[in-house]
């Protein structure tokens, strides 16, 4: 896929909790998209600066628009998925100042029916983040069950 699509599309996010602004590419195992860093204080951030950790939340949105799109294209509808965890989370800067452009990019390692796990990557001119993310897919979250 060539042309950037609209990301909102392929996400069960909503409003401001969407942090991407388009998928720039996508394959059979792997989506790139690209996010501006926005100052209006989600994820604890200001007007000036959101914090490094919030790439986590980038990285499992790109996790969650790649399921997304793959579920589209098999006439399935898009779903909602959980953050279980993160290794290997690196990153080389504390903050991301507000208005960088950063591109997330996640690749499939393993995926089945529920569980999947991704290498994830986020870039831009001063940022380098890695980490390996497993995410949860129920089949319904009417059948979760609390602890």
């Amino acid at each position: 896929m060539s042309e950037s699509l609209d990301v909102r599309e392929f996400l069960p996010h909503t409003g401001n909790m969407v942090l991407l602004d388009r998928i720039l590419e996508v394959g059979d195992n792997y989506l790139i998209a690209l996010a501006e860093v926005r100052g209006d204080g989600w994820l604890l951030g200001n007007e000036y600066f959101v914090p490094a950790w919030a790439g986590l939340e980038y990285m499992a949105q790109a996790i969650a628009a790649y399921v997304g799109y793959n579920a589209k294209q098999n006439n399935q509808p898009v779903r909602l998925g959980f953050l279980l965890g993160t290794r290997q989370y690196t990153c080389s800067v504390d903050k991301f100042a507000v208005g960088v452009q950063l591109i997330i990019h996640v690749e499939k390692i393993m995926q089945d029916e529920l569980l999947g796990v991704f290498d994830c990557t986020i870039k831009s001119e001063h940022v380098e983040i890695k980490a390996k993310i497993t995410a949860y897919q129920p089949d319904s979250i009417e059948n979760l069950k609390p602890l």
